[in-house]
């Protein structure tokens, strides 16, 4: 089955969870699409079953919190930020609950984490202007990055390359093999003193990147060129909350969440909006991503929302 207009426009929520007595602060695909982890401030870990659309297990932060949260590659293990206590990111067993590696050294919240496509390494960015560099076997940083001000950075889908966020108005793309030369490209965006950048995604076949704010727009830019293709907006965002923007599996589509429990969608192509769907969120939905395998995908606010397509093309 393709995505099209059509078939965005008739996803319907399929299930919604309750389990969270507090916000989810953010969730993540296991890479075959067949579970999904969420993170909430109610200091909880929940594992549900995309596949017979159930909770599994839930774990407890109850010490350090959790905020962001990642899968690694290998099966049932998680990397998470806390937002308690300090900004170590802790790795953790989920089979045992156990932690099996900590990672210290930002001395502030911890606000973007991307594990590599392709391995063990992830990036980290941090209100304290750096981004670190980790590989999941070694508990000391693997290099280090000052910046000018607060980071959002990810992964390129070949983990060749990663592109960070700076100061809300620069990209700056480093290839990993040599990124203490520095950056090999800075595309410099207009500033907008209303909102802050939030988040930063690559599409999966690695040609765009998805600027999200906490203001009333997202950016679509030429992962190439940086040349800002499209600004999409629209959607009620009054209270400069962080909600997360996605691209679908196929790079065609933008969708982002809204305060009053919509989600809006964009053909990133032609920039039209073609889609707004009511997932009757009781909050702000902060969280929203596409399933990489199955043609589905969630939405969250304190609680969790399961979509299907009610048509089939």
């Amino acid at each position: 089955m393709k995505l099209t207009d059509n078939v965005l426009r008739s996803f319907r929520v399929a299930k919604v969870f309750r389990e969270n007595s507090d916000k989810i602060n953010c969730f993540d695909f296991s890479p075959n699409g067949e579970t999904v982890i969420s993170s909430s401030d109610d200091d909880s870990i929940v594992l549900y079953d995309c596949q017979e659309g159930k909770p599994k297990r839930t774990l407890y932060s109850k010490k350090y919190g959790v905020d962001l949260i990642r899968y690694t590659h290998a099966a049932n293990t998680v990397v998470y930020s806390s937002n308690k206590i300090d900004d170590t990111i802790r790795y953790l067993s989920l089979h045992d609950n156990k932690y099996i590696r900590y990672f210290p050294g930002h001395t502030k919240r911890v606000v973007a984490l991307s594990m590599s496509p392709v391995d063990d390494t992830f990036i980290s960015g941090s209100l304290d202007k750096t981004i670190r560099l980790w590989d999941l076997r070694s508990p000391n940083c693997q290099g280090l990055m000052h910046l000018q001000g607060k980071p959002v950075c990810s992964f390129d889908p070949e983990g060749l390359i990663f592109a960070a966020g700076v100061n809300s108005e620069m990209v700056k793309l480093y290839d990993l093999r040599s990124f203490d030369k520095g950056p090999f490209a800075t595309f410099k965006m207009q500033y907008d003193r209303t909102c802050e950048w939030t988040g930063l995604k690559f599409s999966n076949d690695g040609k765009l990147i998805l600027i999200s704010t906490n203001g009333g727009f997202i950016r679509l830019i030429d992962a190439f060129k940086g040349a800002v293709l499209h600004t999409f907006g629209g959607y009620n965002n009054s209270k400069a909350v962080t909600l997360e923007a996605s691209f679908t599996p196929d790079s065609q589509f933008i969708m982002i969440g809204s305060e009053d429990g919509k989600i809006h969608v964009w053909n990133g192509e032609s920039g039209m909006k073609v889609a707004v769907l009511d997932g009757k969120h009781t909050g702000p939905i902060t969280c929203l991503q596409f399933n990489p395998k199955f043609m589905t995908f969630a939405s969250a606010c304190s609680n969790m929302a399961f979509w299907l397509p009610t048509i089939d093309d």
